[in-house]
């Protein structure tokens, strides 16, 4: 009966995928959404998604939260977006989740013109320059080759 079931519910979804979306579908992904950022105690950032921001903060206070902000109450909600979908508010969660804790201030501070100067990956940041390069030990081969000192030396 087990494997039935699977088939009918496999069919359904693929049927509902070729044709149309299911209402219980339609209601979940229609639902209103928030995505939000909270400041715990020991000043980390927690970000969240919810469908009740009232609801979710109550709990993030009572301890009924999630196991990182239990550890950290109380805890300040210092930011939140408001989206139509759920579903969108979920995926801006995560996109925030990987961002820097400058580039989560900025955000927070409504500094939007410094995020994509803060979306540069580290391969992307300029390179140290000469000068401070030689203060720090940093050398180039070109220049290990030319500086005697750096040069290895060969016993006879």
């Amino acid at each position: 009966m087990r494997a039935w079931f699977a088939e009918e519910v496999s069919n359904f979804y693929w049927s509902a995928a070729i044709h149309r979306v299911p209402k219980i579908v339609k209601t979940f992904v229609s639902m209103k959404g928030f995505m939000y950022i909270l400041e715990c105690s020991n000043g980390q950032f927690y970000t969240g998604s919810t469908k009740n921001l009232n609801r979710r903060l109550a709990q993030h206070q009572a301890g009924e939260g999630a196991n990182f902000t239990k550890k950290h109450l109380p805890v300040k909600l210092v930011y939140y977006e408001e989206y139509d979908r759920i579903d969108v508010a979920f995926y801006r969660e995560k996109q925030i989740q990987g961002w820097s804790r400058k580039k989560k201030l900025a955000l927070i501070r409504g500094e939007f013109d410094k995020l994509p100067e803060l979306s540069r990956n580290y391969t992307q940041q300029p390179l140290t320059s000469p000068s401070s390069a030689s203060e720090s030990g940093i050398v180039s081969e070109s220049e290990a080759e030319n500086n005697p000192d750096t040069q290895s030396k060969s016993t006879p």
